[in-house]
């Protein structure tokens, strides 16, 4: 190691233990660790112009590990991307983007949030399989426009989330050449050492996935790093895993090695204590040599190069061949074709009963027509979810341009694996399995609507309705817990026109993730044509579907999904007996409740207190509609074993049990 590329690692471990110091909170113990590999990824691998950190050919570089975010804080800093020394100085505080730890559309750099561990390395195999099918569907020979690795540094509780072994399976069995994992074998976690929790040898859990595995005995050993790095590239059909061997808190002669340098500060005596083991010019927090810095800026000369070049053979695959050029960029952008719906159905005119996931796999097979990218599949569900695309190949390592991927039962690295790819950009990713088995993918969920990322789930089986599977399959805490995430659209569409249009939102919408729950039992036809309202009310979340005779109704039944059907019986029943009634269709609480307080008011006026609600699950969180006088008819406990109508009519759900609602809602 020269003594300019020693100064230039350095500086690594100094910004992070200042950081975390100032901060008075942090993990400064695996940046000061991984400084050395970090710096010849950034210097020597890593294909990325800190000048544009969008540029579309450009290495992922994931930072599983997101409690070490100083360290990617720091490379991002001293190789030249837009983040200041007055960022890194204000690391943890509010309104700066060195958040805790990294979060998408911070800092320029961070290809996604992590922090919970294990979603990173997910993600990884996520924007590697998309590099995977971009190239097979727009490389042409002689011009091949994407060619890039996907990197992500991981440690023991990587290791340990569930998720990853789910995860390293599937990239393993996909054989993702292009796909390195770094993992930090610091044998430390925060209670201790790894032997506290874990006796797995990881290097053979990998060779048994399939994966290229290779050491790294010495951490700080650049030469050994590069050449390790070198060798994984060069694996064209395996994942490759590089197991490093570090020192947590390395250069710390009082807490090196030990988990008191993992989650806490160093504090300044042994920060003081640290700089001169390490020999380093200064004492002063945040001092980086220029020498330093002058090494680190060649990251951005050489990143406006490697970039350079690639315009050059994009210019030329632009001539060669215009209208993929073109595609190329419209997918990579986000954009959808000018048709993209042009050859989904009209299900208005539906004339078979059929299930709302009947409905959607007729709705899927339009939309995947028109929308190139449009990949998806399910966890070993896709005949129950309806959700393989027609006529496509299965996305497999001898297949790399499928449609269909088969994740098998791996729910949550399939939520993650989709994460990943919408991340990476080009592909509009879907998934489906049972509403139920959504609790296995929520961390995944969340961090999708956490990122804004297009992300769409088929959630199939979404009540009771589902029938002799019985409890542990049905349902019933689900959708509420769904509704609660912050910014994920929720669509329980009720019949045939609802499940199309509910598919239109779900792909128009940029800036979020959406689930579509859909039944398994068949719903009742409504005629449009006649005096109930057309779906494009879905639109807007919530609106009136049946209107009360007399213009003003006395009560006011609200309904999603299958239970529309039970609560049009029901109006008619009330009108019958001179009670004015409306229906409310309110397949998505999301996009209710960012309407205008105007229109919410004209759909369920405040005023009128008696209201119902109807959903076969759980009826918490349904009082924001029906109000405190009003009503909320559904299952706040556990299903049953038998058929569907079975189970509707034992628990309640049940055209008479709206009925004695609805009459009694006022006095309740």
């Amino acid at each position: 190691m020269t003594k300019i590329e020693q100064q230039a690692i350095d500086a690594i471990r100094i910004l992070s233990m200042d950081a975390v110091q100032q901060a008075n909170s942090g993990h400064p113990g695996t940046p000061m660790a991984l400084a050395p590999v970090g710096y010849v990824l950034f210097h020597k691998h890593l294909r990325h112009n800190p000048s544009d950190p969008l540029w579309l050919d450009r290495d992922r570089f994931v930072l599983s590990v997101g409690h070490a975010s100083m360290l990617i804080y720091s490379l991002l800093h001293l190789s030249g991307y837009d983040l200041s020394e007055e960022d890194i100085r204000n690391f943890r505080q509010w309104g700066s983007p060195t958040a805790g730890h990294p979060e998408y559309g911070h800092a320029p750099g961070i290809e996604t949030t992590t922090g919970p561990l294990g979603q990173g390395v997910a993600n990884s195999v996520g924007m590697a399989l998309a590099e995977c099918w971009l190239a097979k569907h727009y490389n042409r020979p002689g011009h091949e426009v994407v060619d890039h690795f996907t990197y992500a540094l991981c440690s023991d509780g990587d290791m340990m989330e569930g998720v990853s072994h789910e995860a390293a399976a599937i990239a393993g069995h996909q054989k993702l050449g292009k796909l390195i994992w770094i993992f930090d074998d610091n044998r430390i976690t925060i209670d201790g050492g790894t032997e506290l929790s874990s006796s797995t040898n990881q290097a053979k859990r990998f060779e048994a996935y399939g994966w290229h595995v290779t050491h790294v005995s010495n951490g700080n050993d650049l030469e050994e790093i590069d050449s390790a790095i070198s060798k994984a590239k060069g694996e064209s059909e395996r994942p490759s895993l590089i197991v490093l061997r570090t020192t947590i808190g390395y250069g710390s002669p009082g807490k090196a090695g030990t988990s008191a340098a993992h989650g806490a500060p160093l504090g300044q005596d042994e920060i003081t204590k640290t700089k001169e083991n390490l020999g380093y010019p200064s004492f002063e927090p945040f001092h980086v040599e220029n020498s330093a810095r002058e090494h680190w800026a060649a990251c951005v000369e050489n990143g406006r190069e490697l970039q350079g070049d690639w315009q050059k053979r994009f210019s030329l695959y632009q001539e060669h061949t215009p209208d993929l050029a073109a595609e190329f960029l419209k997918v990579m952008s986000g954009g959808l074709p000018e048709d993209w719906d042009e050859e989904i159905p009209d299900l208005t005119a539906a004339e078979n009963e059929n299930a709302t996931r009947g409905w959607s796999g007729k709705v899927l097979q339009g939309v995947a027509r028109r929308i190139p990218n449009l990949i998806g599949g399910s966890a070993d569900l896709a005949g129950s979810n309806k959700t393989t695309i027609d006529g496509a190949d299965n996305l497999l390592s001898s297949s790399p341009g499928g449609r269909n991927i088969h994740y098998g039962i791996r729910e949550h690295a399939m939520a993650s694996i989709m994460n990943g790819m919408a991340l990476h950009g080009g592909i509009r990713p879907f998934g489906g399995t049972f509403l139920i088995f959504s609790d296995y993918m929520r961390p995944a969920i969340r961090l999708a609507a956490l990122m804004g990322q297009p992300v769409l789930y088929v959630f199939t089986h979404d009540s009771i309705g589902l029938g002799e599977d019985g409890p542990t399959h049905q349902p019933v805490e689900q959708l509420a817990a769904l509704r609660a995430i912050p910014n994920l659209c929720d669509l329980r569409p009720g019949d045939a026109a609802e499940t199309e249009v509910a598919w239109r939102v779900a792909i128009e919408r940029t800036e979020g993730p959406s689930f579509l729950a859909l039944t398994r039992q068949k719903v009742v036809l409504l005629d449009r044509r006649g005096t109930l309202a057309g779906a494009e009310g879905l639109r807007r979340g919530g609106y009136i579907l049946a209107e009360a005779s007399s213009g003003t109704p006395e009560v006011i039944l609200i309904a999603s999904g299958s239970e529309l059907g039970i609560a049009l019986e029901a109006r008619e029943q009330l009108e019958a007996e001179g009670t004015p009634a409306r229906v409310v269709s309110l397949p998505s609480w999301y996009l209710f409740g960012r309407q205008e307080k105007n229109y919410r008011d004209s759909v369920l006026p405040p005023e009128i207190s008696n209201k119902v609600s109807v959903e076969a699950a759980s009826t918490f969180g349904w009082t924001r509609w029906v109000g405190e006088s009003g009503y909320s008819l559904g299952l706040d406990h556990f299903g049953a074993s038998a058929p569907s109508d079975i189970l509707f009519e034992k628990f309640g759900i049940t055209v008479e049990e709206i009925l004695k609602a609805a009459r009694n809602v006022a006095t309740l």
